[in-house]
């Protein structure tokens, strides 16, 4: 598993040495886009409108704040270094401790496993086994991917587990929300009411993560294995000139041959599949 940060955890005079590893395993499905006649992958070119100079190259690229409509204020790249070195966050200390009921779930964001380095497995366990017995969690702060977070410290099953919340000021406020009704203008009646509270208990079962899948993911994946499946396999018809070797043309030739016959194969074996549905 991928270490994405490691250092020392620091609990009052107590130091842990730890790794952290990213909790959630990204499983979207990657579709590109693809030229629909040549099926070369498109490729995005990077311009500045109005300027004369073509493609931007990344060594022209700077970054830059716009405090008002087309007016920048430029960031060197030292500049942000600087800052990111002054403001990174080396040990991770505890702050302070709170119930987790305290914290509404809004603020949470990324969850990270945490791991004890060699020689620090009974301060690990002893954190762990403190949070359990007192029913509280760490408030620290850390930086991860170039910025700083603030996050909190939890016991998970069998370990410990580092979540990072959002600051007070990302979080918008519910107030912000047009046309939020109002309980003062909509009367509710008691049956109804009661109604609507039997139907949430009789609804209510025990979470288990298991029973839930993306189903839309499971669906594009198995189109995408029914095409394979079926031949409905879009294959390029030619060849890139750019990367032929003028050294090896009997080479460039012969593969050409072999892909040819794949192509004129595919369609084949498609035209029958379809033949055979039309007929049946």
């Amino acid at each position: 598993m991928h270490t994405v940060w490691k250092g020392n955890l620091s609990f009052g005079l107590i130091s842990i040495g730890i790794r952290i590893h990213s909790v959630i395993e990204d499983k979207d499905v990657k579709l590109i886009g693809i030229h629909k006649d040549c099926l070369v992958p498109i490729r995005y070119e990077k311009i500045a409108p109005g300027c004369e100079d073509g493609e931007v190259k990344p060594e022209d690229i700077v970054k830059a704040y716009e405090y008002s409509p087309n007016k920048y204020v430029v960031v060197s790249k030292e500049e942000l270094d600087a800052l990111k070195k002054e403001y990174e966050v080396q040990s991770v200390d505890i702050i302070s401790f709170v119930q987790l009921e305290e914290i509404d779930p809004v603020y949470f964001d990324r969850s990270y496993f945490i791991n004890a380095m060699e020689g620090s497995e009974k301060t690990y366990i002893l954190l762990k086994q403190a949070l359990e017995r007192t029913g509280k969690i760490g408030i620290v702060k850390i930086s991860l991917r170039n910025r700083q977070h603030l996050a909190i410290i939890r016991v998970h099953e069998d370990g410990l587990i580092l979540e990072t919340i959002h600051y007070p000021d990302e979080v918008r406020s519910i107030t912000q929300v047009p046309n939020l009704p109002s309980e003062q203008e909509v009367t509710i009646q008691r049956k109804e009411l009661v109604a609507a509270t039997t139907l949430i208990n009789e609804l209510t079962v025990p979470f288990i993560p298991e029973d839930y899948t993306d189903e839309y993911r499971t669906a594009l994946l198995d189109l995408i294995e029914e095409k394979i499946e079926n031949e409905e396999v879009e294959v390029k018809p030619v060849i890139n000139p750019k990367k032929v070797d003028l050294k090896n043309i009997l080479d460039a030739l012969n593969a050409s041959i072999e892909q040819t016959k794949r192509i004129n194969s595919a369609a084949k074996k498609k035209t029958a599949v379809k033949t055979k549905k039309e007929t049946s």
